[in-house]
């Protein structure tokens, strides 16, 4: 509660009362008659902003849990305190109420905050919130190690994840055909997209790649280019406490970008337009361009057969979709020959919640088989994290399945550090400094350059 509030209510009803409503906002407040509340927080509201969720918490979380709570002999009651405001304001208010001590029990927070909150000591590891028994829950057997990595920080858990995603090629196959190429698409190196996209490059009026550049773009620059590329080259961007600066590795990226662009394969107008995006998505969904980094976004929301943004009602017949390969097989990130990148959000523990243990079993709770499954069934995620729903629920959906089976074991996710949207923008200016026609060495330069200024220093840069 704020300070200015606690100080109206003691000049107003005397200092007791004051105390008396502070405690009764702290996190694990026991109510009267011996039942102990818990509070959940999350940015989802019944009626606006991911109403799925704020209903499967209202209608099917408390009230499952309270009744399985009941026939344990506990007296547990549950607040949801639903939010549906952007997520700005969201993670202001959430790390305000964690640093002073008001927030939640629970509370729902972007996977690209945990090292953020983490390193301000906002959030602390579930071995230490909860205890040993935390990474005794059965249910970490479903939910892939790179998946597990969206809430954790350091090789530490902090949370549990609710949802996620994964990205990769989607490719026309009617313009493949035309061109000579397999249905069956599953390109083994870089090299092999560049051969598709020299052939598809013979057909009139097609964009052979279509690769995401430049700060138009913003994020999806990053996270369907600049990153997947870097796991493909076997390094990601944050490793051993340093950021990647004018790497190796970091030129073959921006080298391929180069390639691409510099040869015809890819519409650099594109990639400076404000509307470009969508742009590459209603010409994708035209037939006029052969193949596409994106997420499963792109899949569902954008050339869906009822979709509003570039529908497709041959989708499943005319949309393919494969792997990313890294640079050169085995190449990748642990060893891999394929890569991809995740984001997602999760549920934390506030470190002074006074019930830990119950809390715990809230959480796990919300993340059991049957609660995820309903929850799928509701359309509040689209992607579990457990891979016993997946394998339930997602039979219908050829893409989907296919990002829990083949992508998400071999995923990586973004650092949730505070300096990470800077790192993203220096990235995304330096793609679009080559796709513009700099040269790689100059882009690369000029990236590590503004790469110093957001992360504090070369000294928090790698260079080798």
């Amino acid at each position: 509660m704020q300070t200015t509030r606690v100080t109206t209510l003691i000049a107003a009803t005397g200092l007791g009362l004051a105390l008396a409503l502070v405690l009764s906002g702290c996190s694990g407040a026991a109510s009267g008659g011996g039942t102990t509340t818990l509070r959940i927080s999350a940015n989802s509201i019944e009626g606006g902003k991911n109403t799925a969720k704020a209903e499967w918490i209202s209608d099917y979380v408390i009230p499952r849990f309270k009744e399985s709570e009941r026939r344990k002999g506990k007296k547990v009651d549950v607040k949801f305190e639903g939010t549906g405001v952007d997520d700005a304001p969201f993670k202001q208010k959430t790390a305000l109420d964690l640093k002073t001590g008001t927030a939640a029990d629970l509370i729902e927070i972007d996977g690209i905050w945990v090292g953020e909150f983490a390193q301000a000591g906002y959030i602390k590891p579930l071995d230490q919130t909860v205890g040993a028994s935390a990474g005794q829950w059965d249910g970490w057997r479903q939910i892939p190690a790179p998946v597990q990595a969206i809430m954790s920080f350091n090789g530490r858990r902090y949370g549990l994840p609710t949802g996620t995603d994964g990205r990769v090629l989607f490719y026309n196959k009617k313009l493949f055909a035309q061109a000579g190429l397999p249905a069956d698409w599953q390109p083994e190196s870089w090299d092999d997209v560049m051969a598709a996209g020299r052939k598809l490059k013979a057909l009139e009026g097609v964009t052979p790649i279509q690769l995401n550049a430049g700060t138009a773009m913003t994020e999806a620059t990053t996270m369907q280019g600049v990153l997947p590329l870097l796991a493909g080259t076997g390094r990601e961007i944050y490793a051993g406490g340093k950021w990647q600066g004018d790497t190796p590795q970091l030129r073959d990226v921006l080298g391929l970008y180069h390639n691409v662009y510099s040869t015809g394969l890819g519409d650099p107008k594109l990639q400076q337009s404000p509307q470009g995006r969508d742009e590459s998505f209603t010409r994708f969904a035209a037939n006029k361009v052969g193949i596409l980094l994106e997420s499963d976004y792109f899949w569902r929301e954008v050339v869906g057969p009822d979709a509003d943004v570039a529908p497709m009602k041959d989708r499943d017949q005319t949309v393919g979709f494969t792997l990313i390969p890294a640079m050169r097989p085995g190449g990748g990130v642990r060893g891999q020959s394929q890569v991809s990148m995740s984001g997602g959000v999760g549920w934390v523990l506030n470190p002074r919640t006074k019930n830990a243990a119950l809390a715990w079993d809230l959480l796990t709770f919300m993340q059991s088989h049957d609660a995820v499954k309903e929850e799928v069934r509701r359309g509040a995620v689209g992607i579990s994290p457990r891979d016993d729903v997946n394998a339930e629920t997602l039979t219908g959906d050829p893409l989907l399945r296919f990002i829990a089976t083949k992508v998400l074991p071999i995923t990586s996710v973004r650092p949730g550090l505070a300096a990470y949207p800077q790192v993203s923008a220096a990235l995304q200016r330096a793609t679009g400094d080559v796709v513009s026609g700099d040269g790689v060495e100059q882009a690369a330069q000029a990236y590590e350059r503004n790469l110093e200024q957001a992360v504090g220093g070369a000294n928090n840069v790698s260079t080798g």
